[in-house]
This record gives structure tokens, C-alpha cells and sequence, in this order.
């Protein structure tokens, strides 16, 4: 199963077009990074001091009075910079990346970039300053939409004026657009928050944004994130599953300019999980066990993670707070210390770190040839790591356009960083790990 936002599901894969393959070689296999399985969190609903549910609920309530019944009058107005510190700060200290949304302008409540009513200029600085001075280091920031509620006339930076499910970015106001005109919106969300000095490598949609219009929503986020952040391997969030017989590996899309100096491609980041910690509004608290359970036999990540593919997981900010009570959080640290406990072999990476890999990995062409192997790469990726099948005597050689160097060897696979290798004469197969550059690289066995 298929699902997108906030629980919109589709009914089968999406139809965006996905990479064509490039040449590659039967003896040469390229794995995941380091020779392990990547993990991620995915932060949605998050932004500077307003508590998004807090706000939004009303906007909801408005089009769809039976749907959206919550006390939100009883919910904090504000998640404190503290707690974001606090989050980030915990998520730091046992390696976890990934990516964190801010909403630019969160339920028309005020503008990142300069004001938000209801706090002092002073305190908005500080709340984003927090954002480049330290969460970037581990995450990469979107921008969810623009206000994750009422649609925003780009030209006049005001809500339509129609309240209805149509001009919601939740649902409705997304359905028939074309990519030029997705792609104006994206990018007006994309420059509040370059205006606020942030970089943006990719989007976020809200709920159902762009479920109906899925190849528009891919063209917009490659168009959008080159122009505004000029970013080489834009990607973006949009789906979740939950099946355990469907891969969640990232999808290459709309692939052009390979062999050229302009390749281009946009990244379809999968969550493979639902928010099980504390839901989009803090008011349902979920369980580890959906992820992994205490004895770390089953759950979610488990499946995916013993598939290799990335195991990514979702949540929502006012669900990590849990209106103070951080209840969310809680089971977040209980699935990372399980996560921990059971596997050696996992490497959290940021969206962006992933969307680069997988671009790397889908369109690189890789040649054997005799005693060497032809990489020709259209983007760089770190780690990247090959495993081909012969077994070697000596070091291999790395050559680039740049340098000329002999790998040193790793004892264990699990000891694999860039610029090593190991050997299995067993298995007869040699797997290398190089921080891949641009164009060609040819390692010599």
C-alpha cells in the first residue's frame, strides 16, 4: 500500500517516471553505503515556536467540522526552543539524522523570515537562528508548503480567499495543476526560507499536496529546488508504506542530460513506517513495538532493515512533544536504543545524503574491463561502495581526475570508510568504498 500525507492512500506505485537504467556490468554490484543499511528520521509538521496543531486544527475544522473535533484550545500554543535543542542535542549524541521540516509561514500564523505575532522579534531570531547554528549539522530542513493550511496566493502572499477543501494545501488546491504552476509555489516556499538563511536540498508535501498531480509534483520539486537554491540533487517527501512485500528503496525520476554537464534527476524519499510516537496533534501516543519490538525479533524496521533497503521513519513535531509531555520523544529514544541494540551494520544519513546515493547508484555507468573497473558518474556521492567479484592480492588503485591513490585494507567489512577495501578469497569478491567524485573514476585490481 501506497499513502501520502497524512494517510491518503493509493491504490497502486506511483506513475512519475522513474530512471532508465545506465550501462552497468554483471560482476559489479553497488551497494549501500559502507556495506550498510541506511536509516533516517523524517520530522514533519515542525517550524519555529508555533505549535502547528495548536493553529491549524481550526483552519481544518473550518471545511471539515466532523473530521477535526479536538480540543485544540487545550494544546500548547508554542513547542519552546528548549525542547528543539533538547531533541537535537539527544539525537546528536547516538548519530541520528535526518530531515526537519519549517514551515514558512505555519497556519498564517506569521513569516519566518520576519515576524510571527505572538513573539518578539528577538525571540523569532533566536528560534531560527537554532536552525543553521545547529540542527543542520544533522538534518536537512524543507519547507512544508507554505502554510500547511490555507493555500497562498503567490502574487499577493495573502490566503485565497475561499474556504473550502480547494484551496487547502492538504487536500484539494494541488489537484490539475501543472508543474510550472506547482513549481511557482514550491519555490515561493523555498525562497522564505533562503530569505531566512536556510539551504534547502528538497520539499516536504503536507497531507495530501500533490497525490493527485504526481508527475507534476516531481518536475515542480526539480525545477523549484535548481532554481532557488541551485541545488544539484533535489529531493522530496511525499509517500509512506507500510507493505511488507513493496520496496522502499528511494526512486530516480525524471532522469536527463546524462553525458552531458547538466545531468539532472529529482529523489522520491519512502518513509517505510506511519507516525507511530505521538500523532500529528500529540494526542495519541503510539507504541515502540510497531518499529521494533523489546525482544528485537519484529516490527516495521525490522522488516525493512533486514531487506537492506532504507529504513526511514516518520513523525510529526506535535507528536514528538506531545504537548509537553514529550511522550513522543520517549518512544523515539526506546526505537533508537532497540534500532542500536540489535544491528552493527546501520548508517543514519540525512534525506539528502540518501537522495545523493541513490542518484549515484541508479545512474553511474560502471564498466569492467580486464583488471579494472570504469566508473562514470554524473554527481558525487560519499561512501559510495562496490563489490566486485574476484578476489585480490594487493591494494587496489583509485584514479580520478584529481588522484591517484592505493585503498588501504579493512579487517572486517563492518570496518569499510572511504578509501578501503576488503577482500573475501571464500567468496571470491573484493568490496571498495571511495567518496565518489563527478565524472570518471577507474579503480585498478
Amino acid at each position: 500500500m501506497w499513502e501520502s500525507g497524512h494517510g491518503m492512500t493509493l491504490t497502486t506505485r506511483p506513475t512519475t517516471p522513474t530512471a532508465k537504467r545506465t550501462l552497468k556490468d554483471a560482476a559489479v554490484t553497488v551497494l549501500n553505503p559502507r556495506d550498510r543499511v541506511p536509516v533516517s528520521f523524517i520530522v514533519d509538521d515542525s517550524t519555529c515556536l508555533v505549535n502547528l496543531a495548536h493553529f491549524g486544527i481550526p483552519h481544518f475544522a473550518s471545511t471539515f467540522p466532523q473530521r477535526y473535533q479536538q480540543d485544540w484550545r487545550a494544546l500548547p500554543r508554542e513547542i519552546p526552543d528548549s525542547f528543539v535543542r533538547k531533541f537535537g542535542e539527544w539525537s546528536r549524541d547516538h548519530g541520528v539524522k535526518g530531515k526537519y521540516s519549517i514551515v514558512p509561514y505555519p497556519a498564517c500564523v506569521g513569516w519566518v523570515d520576519r515576524d510571527m505575532p505572538g513573539w518578539t522579534v528577538q525571540q523569532l531570531q533566536d528560534s531560527l537562528s537554532l536552525v543553521p547554528d545547529f540542527m543542520t549539522q544533522d538534518w536537512d530542513i524543507h519547507p512544508e508548503m507554505i502554510s500547511h493550511t490555507w493555500a497562498i496566493n503567490t502574487k499577493t502572499g495573502r490566503p485565497y480567499t475561499e474556504r473550502s477543501a480547494r484551496f487547502m494545501e492538504n487536500f484539494d488546491w494541488s489537484v490539475g495543476k501543472s508543474a510550472d504552476e506547482l513549481g511557482d509555489y514550491l519555490a515561493y516556499g523555498l525562497r522564505i526560507l533562503k530569505n531566512a538563511g536556510l539551504n534547502c536540498e528538497g520539499v516536504t508535501t503536507p497531507g495530501g499536496f500533490g497525490s493527485r498531480s504526481l508527475a507534476a509534483l516531481s518536475q515542480a520539486t526539480l525545477e523549484a529546488c535548481r532554481d532557488v537554491h541551485q541545488t544539484e540533487v533535489p529531493h522530496y517527501f511525499h509517500h509512506y508504506c507500510t507493505d511488507a512485500t513493496t520496496s522502499v528503496v528511494p526512486r530516480v525520476e525524471n532522469v536527463s542530460g546524462l553525458g552531458t554537464a547538466d545531468p539532472r534527476c529529482v529523489v522520491s524519499i519512502i518513509s517505510c513506517t506511519r507516525d507511530w510516537f505521538g500523532g500529528w496533534d500529540g494526542l495519541k501516543a503510539g507504541s515502540a513495538d510497531q518499529f521494533i519490538t523489546a525482544d528485537l525479533e519484529k516490527g516495521r524496521m525490522v522488516e525493512v532493515i533486514e531487506r537492506e533497503e532504507p529504513a526511514i521513519m516518520l513523525c510529526h513535531w506535535p507528536g514528538i512533544y506531545c504537548n509537553g509531555q514529550e511522550t513522543g520523544f520517549n518512544i523515539f529514544k526506546t526505537v533508537v536504543g532497540r534500532l542500536h541494540e540489535r544491528y552493527d551494520n546501520l548508517i543514519w544519513m540525512k534525506t539528502s545524503e540518501i537522495a545523493r546515493y541513490w542518484a549515484a547508484k541508479e545512474l553511474t555507468t560502471i564498466q569492467h574491463r580486464d583488471n579494472q573497473v570504469v566508473l562514470d558518474a554524473p554527481f558525487a556521492a560519499s561512501d559510495f561502495t562496490l563489490s566486485v567479484n574476484t578476489s585480490i592480492e594487493t591494494p587496489p588503485v583509485i584514479q580520478t581526475q584529481c588522484e591517484h591513490c592505493e585503498l588501504k585494507p579493512a579487517a572486517t567489512p563492518r570496518h569499510l570508510v572511504a578509501g578501503t577495501f576488503h577482500t573475501s578469497k571464500l567468496a571470491s569478491k573484493t568490496v571498495v568504498c571511495v567518496d565518489l567524485p563527478k565524472g570518471r573514476t577507474i579503480l585498478r585490481l
